[in-house]
């Protein structure tokens, strides 16, 4: 009678005996984890309830006078199958927690605003597809998740949710944000990941407090000029979006630690990225950058991820003249080369020797024929004149595009492959042709 705390969490009960109405000086009770289906119609004469945990329980319908229960400061329901909830819960005046995430919850009744005490709501992994405008009423509210359900709008009058820091939005179907987000003047954490977000609102530099702002996986092509107004913005993460442009103005986001724009449409960075002075994490991996700003020199990065911009491996390159205009220049390995061909390998001049490796099969041969491949490089030697064999110009043919390269490399291979193996039979000619013709006919 005088037991003031029940906790039976994670065990095998199936029910709860109707005399437990008896425990009236019960202040704290937790069934969670209990293969429990209902709650004993007598529950609510516990007047005295102040903290009720009946997490993962499959509870079906809560009790329809759960109302009775008025000094009920705490209310965790997570985990259930509940599919409504009874008029009643409007009656919990002193209910500061309410969570009913990861329930079938459908509709979230109009009552829910009469809850004005409320500080924490809590109803993600539901099927909700609305938000009632009275939940405009929960003035004293400070964190509302309403992630993970199928909401395609949120409610104007949610900008009178005047005490809110935390609001989790994410894995929905928003398309827009209401203006009246500009009104959270104490908003401190925004998440609204895995949408559909084409823009974001103007409003959005209004909430002053903002320190938080996730906008991962969704549609937008820029973002508002009224973000560099975010002066406590620490962390702005907006990956995996369509941005094509980021506005200068990001540059005020002056208490910025970590900014994340990875795989969006970015050809350039602002140079006005600097004077975020408090910025140390930059990821820009995954975008179209030709350059970075000479300004991020200024910065005191820790990190910096820019892979996935640049498509082609760097190559080192040697100073040259160019023989026709005495200009210095720069060159490769590669350089020049000819485009590709699907039908190179019916053209065997343009394959160099490999017309002559047919004819002629012998490792002499091919040391000779080498120089007249076209990716040779060679020193030109004329015999008739004295002085250019004492000055020895480099050569440089166009090189083979490299699946020609490959291609002809192969060919090669097949080609020595099928010599050995005709040595190794014996020293009948005719046996020798009949290999050296099946290897012409497979080129």
């Amino acid at each position: 009678m005088h037991l003031v705390e029940l906790d039976l969490s994670r065990n095998d009960i199936h029910e709860i005996p109707e005399s437990i109405s008896f425990c009236k000086a019960l202040q704290v009770a937790d069934f969670s984890g209990n293969p429990l289906t209902r709650l004993p119609e007598s529950f609510p004469e516990l007047q005295n309830l102040t903290c009720l945990s009946v997490n993962d329980i499959s509870l079906q319908a809560l009790p329809e006078n759960i109302g009775n229960l008025y000094n009920l400061a705490s209310l965790e329901l997570r985990e259930n199958l509940l599919t409504y909830l009874p008029e009643s819960l409007a009656q919990l005046q002193r209910l500061e927690e309410l969570d009913l995430g990861n329930n079938e919850l459908y509709h979230l009744p109009e009552t829910i605003g009469a809850l004005f005490n409320l500080k924490d709501l809590w109803l993600d992994g539901n099927q909700l597809a609305e938000i009632p405008q009275e939940v405009g009423n929960l003035k004293n509210l400070l964190c509302l998740d309403v992630s993970e359900n199928k909401l395609e709008c949120l409610p104007e009058e949610i900008n009178g949710l005047a005490s809110l820091t935390d609001l989790l939005v994410s894995q929905n179907l928003l398309q827009v944000l209401p203006d009246g987000i500009g009104k959270l003047k104490r908003l401190s954490i925004l998440k609204v990941d895995q949408n559909r977000l084409i823009q974001l609102t103007d409003a959005i530099g209004d909430c002053e407090s903002l320190t938080e702002l996730v906008l991962t996986e969704n549609q937008l092509l820029t973002l508002p000029k009224s973000i560099g107004k975010l002066k406590k913005l620490n962390n702005l993460n907006a990956d995996r979006n369509k941005l094509a442009s980021l506005p200068k103005e990001v540059g005020g986001c002056c208490s910025l630690n970590v900014f994340s724009v990875r795989d969006n449409r970015l050809s350039r960075i602002p140079s006005e990225i600097s004077q975020a002075t408090e910025l140390h994490v930059l990821d820009v991996a995954g975008n179209r950058l030709t350059y970075l700003p000479l300004s991020l020199t200024t910065l005191k990065l820790k990190a910096l991820w820019l892979s996935d911009n640049q498509s082609q491996p760097l190559l080192t390159f040697q100073t040259d003249t160019d023989p026709e205009t005495g200009e210095k220049i720069l060159t490769c390995v590669l350089l020049p080369q000819m485009p590709s061909e699907p039908g190179c390998q019916d053209n065997l001049p343009r394959c160099g020797a490999l017309e002559s490796l047919v004819n002629e099969m012998s490792d002499e041969t091919w040391n000779e024929r080498a120089v007249n491949r076209v990716s040779a490089i060679r020193f030109l030697e004329d015999e008739k004149d004295e002085e250019d064999n004492e000055m020895r110009t480099l050569l440089r043919r166009a090189t083979p595009h490299p699946g020609e390269l490959k291609n002809m490399k192969k060919t090669v291979e097949n080609l020595r492959n099928d010599m050995n193996a005709a040595k190794g039979l014996d020293s009948n000619k005719n046996e020798v042709n009949n290999a050296i013709d099946r290897v012409t006919t497979s080129v």
